[in-house]
Order: structure tokens, then sequence, then C-alpha cells
């Protein structure tokens, strides 16, 4: 019996980005060929400046490749991004102060036109998927910034979209926090099979995180390296204490040596 192919959910073909400025050219990324299935968990990984973010935007529609060929559930960018295909969480968690958790998660809701019961169903089933249940009335000062961070990714799954946009959400929180934030974000992916695509420039995050790591060469941003990881699905933190974690986070260091002497 032959086994049914995962269908791919974001597919580059060659993918090129030029910014025009007034000092010339910027040539952002170029070639960029990479192809992400239904379920993957993908992490960006690659030195400041070298087209981590740019990838992502272009995914999600905010920014248009000037060459090549990228689709997002089979359309365009532009066009997954009018369908909502995608929930998008940024550095920062960009909650308005003025508006509770609840009403922050809502937002998105309120926009598209969900009817009320509808909006109050999904802001408690998304504040439940990220264990802030019961702080749907508290405003965001009275919460702490990895608390913050899980109400950012609440938003972003309150729509339900298949695919899930991240962008160094954890970047700016101590290590403690972030390995616990690390392990919630492979319970909540295991929950929800979504598609996460995620930058990072964190070696241990991105290979205890992925089921794909994405290794980038600094500017004109392309593809060094893509890492298929070896480790289980389910993985308890001290698994980055073994072998094969090690030798990933090797190959990754590797793969970022080697895109650095590629532009020398």
């Amino acid at each position: 019996m032959t086994e049914k192919a995962t269908p791919a959910v974001i597919t580059a073909n060659d993918v090129e980005l030029t910014f025009q400025t007034s000092d010339g050219p910027v040539h952002a990324l170029t070639g960029v060929n990479l192809t992400i299935e239904k379920g993957d968990f993908v992490s960006f990984i690659g030195p400041s400046g070298c087209g981590k973010t740019t990838f992502l935007r272009c995914i999600a529609g905010l920014e248009t490749p000037t060459g090549g060929e990228l689709s997002v559930n089979g359309m365009s960018a532009d066009e997954a991004r009018r369908a909502r295909a995608y929930g998008y969480v940024f550095q920062a968690a960009g909650l308005y102060p003025w508006r509770t958790i609840g009403g922050n998660i809502r937002l998105p809701l309120e926009i598209m036109g969900f009817s009320r019961a509808d909006q109050d169903q999904r802001v408690e089933r998304v504040l439940e998927l990220v264990d802030l249940k019961g702080f749907g009335k508290k405003f965001p000062w009275q919460l702490s910034g990895g608390m913050q961070q899980r109400a950012s990714i609440a938003r972003a799954l309150a729509f339900d979209a298949e695919i899930l946009l991240m962008d160094e959400p954890f970047g700016a929180l101590d290590e403690i926090v972030r390995d616990h934030l690390n392990e919630e974000l492979l319970k909540l992916w295991a929950r929800t099979e979504k598609t996460i695509a995620f930058v990072t420039h964190s070696i241990p995050e991105a290979v205890y995180l992925s089921t794909k790591i994405v290794v980038m060469s600094p500017r004109p941003g392309r593809i060094a390296d893509v890492i298929e990881s070896p480790l289980p699905r389910i993985r308890p933190l001290d698994i980055r204490d073994s072998a094969a974690f090690i030798e990933v986070a090797h190959r990754v260091r590797e793969g970022l040596r080697a895109g650095h002497s590629d532009d020398v």
C-alpha cells in the first residue's frame, strides 16, 4: 500500500527579494527554495540581517518577493493573508494596555465579525490552551513578560488558522522563562497540530523545538542547510543533554560557520 504524501503547506521556489533604497539595491533574499509540510515545526536560524524575519514576512504576505514563486496553502501569500490562513506572533507581545487579556485576544475576532457567543467560546478555549485560564479579566501590566507572550500566542490561535508564524517570540525573556515556554509551546503544538514557522537566534531553542531547522547565511539571505531532526516529537527538556541533540546542534553551528565563510 502506497503511503499518502504529507501535503506541502508552504512552498518557496527560487524566492528573491531586493529592496530599492536611496543608497542602491539591498538584496535581502536570494535563491530560497524550501518546502514546509503540514504539521512541521520549522525553525529559521542565522545571523542578524540574514533575512529570517524577511522570509517570514514574505510567507505572511507583508513583503512581496521580487523573484521566484511562493505559495501558502496552495495560494499566493497575499491570498493566504486575506484568507486569514495564519496567526502571527511578533517579538514583542504587542498587547493593548487598555484592553484586558481577554479583550486583546478578542480583537481579531471582533474585526473578523465573529458573533459575541463565538468570541467568548474561542477566548476561553485558547486561554486554556496556553495555561492562562482565569486571567482573561486581567490587564497586560498585571502579567509577567512570559504570560504576556502566551496571551499573544493565544490571540494568534483564536481564529484557528492552520499556520502559526512566530518571530523570535521568546528572545527578550530570561533563560528560565524561555525554557518553560519552549516546553509549553511543544505541548501546544502537539495538541493543536498546527504548522509552525519559528524565527530564533538560539541554537538550543531551534534544535529543541523543531522537526526541521533551516540555517540561513548572511545577506543576501540564502539557505545554507536544512536539517531534518532525528529527535522524537515528545521531548523532555533534558533531551538537550543527549548525544543526538548535541550532534544536531553541532551541525547547526557548522552550517552557521560555513555560511559566514561563504560570505568572506
